[in-house]
């Protein structure tokens, strides 16, 4: 199973803003996508959802969405449960605080920093955030998501960067 995995995209309805390119090709190409809040506008995920079963929490930027989003969520993607969650407070402690809150999840996704993380937290829970696509702020890059998932098992996860900016 191909997931994409997107964060703080800022698109609001009825902005000239939207995804690169690149990130469209693989939103259509995966079996699902994983959005770690702050998208801001329906349309976005509407039309994210139509390409695949997309998955999103509500961001601190988000709303328009509060009552349509959770807050946090665990999703099962070929028998792998992954939690989701948009801010994670600071770096000092944060595998510790994940940990407690996804007790039973081998994959944290999250957003609000902007800053791409792929890394080993806790007894080896995976934290990963996809950085942004499109609002990059203090980041060289724009930066996106991709995960392999096999039988409950994380087999491939990178953090991509937006190469057609």
């Amino acid at each position: 199973m191909r997931v994409l995995v997107l964060a703080d995209t800022h698109v609001r309805d009825g902005s000239d803003r939207d995804l690169p390119p690149v990130v469209w090709e693989h939103a259509g190409e995966v079996d699902a996508i994983l959005h770690a809040g702050d998208i801001l506008g329906r349309e976005l995920l509407g039309r994210l959802s139509e390409r695949a079963p997309t998955y999103a929490v509500l961001g601190n930027n988000d709303v328009g969405l509060i009552g349509r989003l959770p807050e946090r969520r665990i999703v099962e993607l070929d028998g792998l449960d992954v939690g989701m969650i948009h801010d994670t407070g600071l770096r000092s402690g944060r595998a510790a605080r994940v940990r407690r809150w996804f007790p039973e999840c081998p994959l944290v996704v999250f957003g609000h920093s902007h800053e791409p993380c792929d890394e080993v937290g806790s007894d080896g829970q995976r934290l990963f955030n996809p950085g942004s696509a499109v609002e990059r702020r203090r980041q060289p890059h724009h930066t996106y998501g991709l995960l392999e998932i096999e039988r409950g098992d994380l087999v491939a996860h990178e953090i991509r960067i937006v190469v057609d900016e």
